[in-house]
């Protein structure tokens, strides 16, 4: 199910921004780009990932601003500078100069000051990280939410379809019974001409032909996939693989009928429930 979500969070002298994106799959195919130097997120995200979202193709973006983190350390080397001042002193001395020593000219001498970068304590850059990606999947989970009504309605209103074209095929069966009956006794009366026909033998092959062209189960079985159809729609959390599965049994019955159907009107109405049913399988695709 597509989806997006962004969050900002300010933590501990920096500015995390998370940004979460979705588009549909089959299964949740989850990728993570942060600062190289952080390169511990990603296990992290990854894991906070799957345990909100249980399909899709999902991009996460990190960004982290650390201009304001206190993870730099000024050292003074005293014993160094003293020396500097020590051997400034005496050229003085010696040479009878002008006494302008500074504490700036002192700290511009070589490796008096030196910067040191403080290891970034990862656990809790982990925490704040997640934090804003906490934020940013509840504002997609609201768009997605969105989404997913729409699909529900849009599902709903083809499982409609599909159970008034079940009611075309139930009414259609017996009259294909009939219409069998009716050609078997019209071609025994064309090969026996002015011989007595055996009505019990036409009822005999019509009651096979029946049982043989039956619809009847396979009705049964649509009419009940759809009721679960209902009810899975209606349940929290993620329900996409167990209705792409009930899917799959819709279109497996489908072909059951088609199979059995041997005349152009039913054939006709196997094609448009084929029909319905695909696009009700496309749909699924795009629910968690």
């Amino acid at each position: 199910m597509t989806g997006y979500g962004r969050a900002r969070l300010s933590a501990h002298g920096r500015e995390i921004t998370v940004e979460v994106r979705a588009v549909n799959h089959r299964y949740l195919d989850c990728t993570v780009k942060a600062p190289r130097v952080y390169g511990f997120l990603e296990e992290a995200l990854k894991k906070a990932a799957s345990g909100r979202i249980a399909r899709g193709r999902v991009d996460i973006f990190a960004a982290i601003d650390d201009d304001g983190a206190e993870d730099t350390e000024i050292i003074l080397n005293e014993r160094l500078a003293g020396g500097y001042v020590d051997a400034l002193r005496r050229l003085r001395d010696r040479f009878e100069l002008q006494d302008n020593i500074t504490v700036l000219g002192v700290a511009k001498l070589p490796d008096v000051l030196t910067c040191h970068r403080v290891e970034v304590d990862a656990d809790e850059l982990t925490a704040d990280v997640l934090e804003a990606f906490g934020l940013a999947v509840g504002e997609f989970d609201v768009m997605r939410e969105r989404e997913g009504q729409k699909l529900a309605a849009d599902v709903r209103g083809r499982a409609q379809t599909i159970l008034e074209l079940v009611a075309e095929v139930e009414r259609r069966s017996p009259e294909r019974v009939a219409a069998y009956r009716e050609k078997l006794w019209k071609r025994m009366q064309e090969v026996l001409e002015t011989a007595q026909i055996d009505e019990q033998r036409i009822l005999t092959e019509a009651a096979i032909f029946a049982d043989k062209t039956a619809v009847d189960e396979e009705t049964v079985r649509l009419r009940s996939h759809i009721s679960q159809l209902e009810l899975m729609l209606a349940e929290e959390g993620a329900v996409g693989r167990k209705l792409d599965f009930l899917v799959q049994e819709m279109n497996r019955e489908a072909n059951t009928i088609g199979s059995k159907a041997n005349d152009i009107a039913l054939s006709r109405l196997v094609v448009d429930l084929k029909a319905e049913i695909e696009k009700v399988r496309e749909q699924i695709q795009n629910i968690e």
